[in-house]
């Protein structure tokens, strides 16, 4: 009998490898610049094409590589960062493996141009699908130069499951972004075919959340500084108003690195209870400096799951730093100079006396006496006093009377609200219950796919256009979103450095909060997986049925009741939301019966 077990050749291996390391063009981008921030550079440029599917170069001006470096680079296992297991414990730089430049040559085609400031000439080197092409001396600048090509093309599999270009591009923008936020000292620029995306100077860590996600944003943050013996926490909270239901912005980093942590998460939420309504989110940029022994980074190839030594210990350090940062902000009195017109108040003198005062009241006063004072004042001749008011004989009178069929209507209205939350109407059956906003969730929900299919929608134009700030990865989604905007109605302009002015809004929707309308349409258009026209219109109608529907707690005439019910039974779906929530239930006749029998 022959022997199964075989080593597996090297070039199947690295795929192997490669499929935990790199998923995605983002995860290309984020192992390339973290080399070059190991590297000591101050101005990384990245530039893709095609959402990183043709092209990926990262320019750095750190200390390069020599011939021999570059060359062993791209083998499995090399690293400049660590020598022995314990240095896994000590860790100050951001790589660590030495897996990333491997599994990047093992699933594309790789050019590489470095050369280090002892060396007068630079080294280029090619490797495709782990094997090296060619090597040769170049002249080029102080630095490295990867540019990644044709990623996954050994990999079909691979390439054909990924998503869209604009889905990718908002990968690509939400890694830069992690990386962007922790080292504000580095020179930044992002291109996408062609175009500037991203150009951020160096400067403080308040300028940069600003250069990243709008100066707005920048005016709602609260400053955090705790040092303690276990940790030091520096970053910033957002103000309680900041709070929204999607699509905050919540940054954990520890020692320079991106992390995910949901027990954290929940210490910084605890701070804001009854400051911030229940299932909201705040925004948080918060830096974790502790001792490299006390965490291990170990755990997965992406590096975003840590586990602290101390972890219960730090929940409470964050949770008294965050109750402390809001503590600040809300003690900060408002001082208010508008004081014209206003009441004197005097201030209290405890050493002045102050008579309490009486009450006069007449103590033969009953208003139960057959013939009291107030009786009395009335004239005798009281019927004078609307003399040449009675009705003429052909008049009809002022009131129905009582058998008036329009009377009797007043008094038995068709439609009961109950709790300013449900309607309940009498059918055949029963009694139907139909929840209020989920109903007018599906009414106008039909009423914008069908001016999204027509292209009828009407634009109200707006007085004063307000400018809506969106991230980079939110303003790629946007891009994409523009054409069925405007087909519902909205008028924006392009002012650049991803802000847009709202010159027009869809009839019917004023009053409601343009920027967060927005902002929760981007949101939820973030998680697309196809460019067809079909999802970004269920998409973008389900967002503004769910922001301009009729909310709980709202009281209805009856009348609104009854508009609201007809519109509902001429939807195609009566039942259930876009969605898929029940928007009615009727309690059977039989079933009330039981209940009173």
């Amino acid at each position: 009998m022959s022997d199964v077990i075989q080593l597996l050749p090297d070039s199947v291996a690295n795929q192997i490898a490669a499929g935990e390391v790199i998923q995605r063009p983002a995860s290309v981008i984020k192992e390339l610049v973290e080399n070059a921030i190991d590297a000591g550079a101050t101005t990384i440029n990245v530039l893709v094409v095609d959402a990183g599917r043709t092209s990926i170069q990262v320019i750095d001006d750190g200390k390069g590589m020599s011939e021999t470096d570059a060359r062993l680079s791209f083998e499995r296992h090399a690293t400049s960062k660590i020598r022995k297991a314990d240095d896994l414990f000590a860790l100050h730089t951001m790589g660590f493996r030495g897996e990333a430049l491997a599994s990047i040559a093992a699933v594309a085609q790789v050019e590489l141009r470095t050369r280090m400031a002892d060396n007068e000439v630079g080294t280029l080197l090619t490797v495709s699908a782990s094997h090296v092409v060619g090597q040769e001396p170049v002249s080029c600048p102080v630095g490295s130069n990867f540019k990644v090509e044709n990623l996954f093309f050994n990999v079909p599999a691979r390439r054909k499951f990924l998503k869209t270009n604009a889905t990718e591009l908002n990968n690509i923008m939400t890694a830069f972004e992690r990386i962007v936020l922790v080292y504000p000292q580095v020179h930044f620029t992002l291109h996408s075919n062609g175009s500037e995306l991203l150009n951020l100077r160096a400067g403080s860590l308040r300028q940069r959340i600003a250069d990243v996600f709008g100066k707005r944003y920048s005016q709602d943050l609260l400053p955090l500084d705790v040092q303690t013996t276990m940790c030091h926490i520096t970053g910033f909270v957002g103000k309680p108003e900041t709070a929204r239901k999607k699509g905050a912005h919540d940054y954990f980093f520890v020692n320079g690195r991106y992390m995910k942590h949901a027990y954290f998460h929940k210490a910084v939420l605890s701070a804001y209870e009854r400051i911030a309504p229940v299932g909201m989110q705040v925004p948080y940029f918060i830096y974790f400096d502790v001792n490299p022994a006390d965490i291990d980074v170990n755990i997965h190839p992406t590096k975003t799951e840590i586990k602290f030594e101390n972890e219960q210990a730090i929940w409470q350090i964050l949770s008294a730093a965050v109750k402390d940062a809001i503590g600040k902000f809300c003690e900060v009195p408002s001082i208010d100079f508008d004081t014209q017109g206003r009441p004197d108040i005097p201030v209290f003198d405890p050493s002045r006396h102050v008579t309490p005062p009486s009450p006069k009241y007449n103590p033969t006063y009953n208003p139960f006496r057959e013939h009291s004072e107030r009786q009395a004042s009335v004239p005798d001749d009281w019927q004078q006093l609307y003399k040449g008011l009675q009705p003429q004989a052909e008049e009809q009178p002022l009131f129905e009377t009582e058998t008036s069929p329009l009377l009797i209507e007043d008094k038995s209205p068709a439609h009961y609200q109950y709790k300013a939350t449900y309607i309940m109407t009498a059918v055949k059956s029963g009694l139907m219950i139909i929840d209020q906003y989920r109903a007018d969730v599906r009414i106008l929900y039909e009423r914008y796919r069908e001016q999204l299919r027509s292209r009828s929608g009407k634009s109200q134009r707006v007085l004063f256009p307000e400018v809506v700030q969106f991230a980079p990865s939110d303003a790629v989604i946007l891009e994409k979103l523009l054409p069925e905007l405007e087909a519902i109605g909205f008028d924006l302009t392009n002012l650049g450095q991803q802000s847009y002015a709202v010159n027009g809004i869809p009839a019917g929707i004023e009053g409601l909060d343009i920027v967060m309308l927005l902002q929760g349409i981007v949101n939820d258009a973030v998680g697309q997986t196809a460019e067809a026209s079909e999802e970004i219109s269920h998409s973008l109608a389900l967002s503004m049925a769910r922001t301009a529907a009729i909310p709980h707690g709202q009281v209805l005439s009856n009348d609104e009741m009854e508009s609201i019910i007809n519109q509902l039974f001429a939807c195609s779906n009566v039942n259930y939301t876009p969605d898929g929530k029940a928007i009615l239930c009727i309690l059977p006749q039989r079933d009330i019966e039981q209940l009173l029998g």
